[in-house]
This record gives structure tokens, C-alpha cells and sequence, in this order.
């Protein structure tokens, strides 16, 4: 099986798009997961490559670089966990996070992953990775490619 990494210029009509951060280990690790359990379900960009451009997917690039993003094929833009919770239903596996979407687990989860997408890179590093606190490193791990 080949996972498949599409240039960030590339738009993809009939996939889940999911911008993420290829910089942070975790991000990294599970969309390599996403790509490898469904690879046609989910178009994978990584926001850290240079070339990559928020304004592609009429975004703001602040906000993209924030929080997770996902572009449905109808356009419908999610952001944070909702993304998770998509990326996780177009591979199969939504029944796994769907209570998170529902009163009194979703404000928690959804806080629980604006603290984790705040200190992604930092919490990387507690994993054996390098220390990205400043923004700036290239992890020795590559984006999905084919």
C-alpha cells in the first residue's frame, strides 16, 4: 500500500483535505495512520512544507497554523477536533470520537485539543523528539509520500 502526499497547491474534490502540521511528530504519526488505514479517503497537506499556501483553500494562514483544518468535498470547512472527528469518520472510524461531539464530553475534548495544538511541537519533544519550541526545526521524519 502507498500513501500518497499531494503538493499544498493541489486541491482534491472528492477526498477529505486535511492541512496539518508535518513539523509536529504526533500530527505527523497520525495522518501517516490516516493515509495508510484509507489512503483514498483523505488528501494530506502539510502545512510546514514552504511552497504550502493558506490562501489555496481560501484560508487564513494563522488560523491554519493553529489549529488543524479539513476541507470537506462540499467545501465545508472544520477546524480543531471537529477535523479530527471528520478525519477519523472518513476512514472508518467515527464511532471511536463521536462522544466526544456530544454534551458534557465536547467542550472538554475540544478545550482538550486547543492545550495540545498550542504545544504540539513541545510535546513531540517529550516523545524522544527534538525540541521545536521555537518554531523552526525540521524533524528527521518525512511528510506521507508515494
Amino acid at each position: 500500500m502507498t500513501i500518497t502526499h499531494h503538493k499544498p497547491t493541489q486541491k482534491d474534490d472528492h477526498r477529505f483535505t486535511l492541512l496539518y502540521d508535518g513539523e509536529c511528530p504526533l500530527c505527523r504519526r497520525e495522518v501517516n495512520w490516516f493515509c495508510r488505514r484509507a489512503p483514498d479517503a483523505i488528501h494530506a497537506v502539510d502545512i510546514s512544507l514552504s511552497d504550502f499556501d493558506s490562501n489555496t483553500f481560501g484560508l487564513n494562514e494563522d488560523d491554519v497554523h493553529r489549529e488543524l483544518h479539513g476541507i470537506k468535498p462540499d467545501g465545508g470547512v472544520t477546524v480543531g477536533m471537529d477535523s479530527v472527528r471528520e478525519a477519523y469518520r472518513v476512514i472508518g472510524l467515527g464511532y471511536m470520537l463521536s462522544f466526544t461531539a456530544w454534551w458534557p464530553f465536547r467542550p472538554v475534548s475540544d478545550w482538550m485539543y486547543r492545550r495540545f495544538a498550542a504545544n504540539r511541537l513541545k510535546i513531540g519533544s517529550w516523545f524522544g523528539r527534538e525540541d521545536c519550541s521555537t518554531n523552526t526545526c525540521k524533524t528527521s521524519s518525512t511528510p506521507p509520500e508515494g
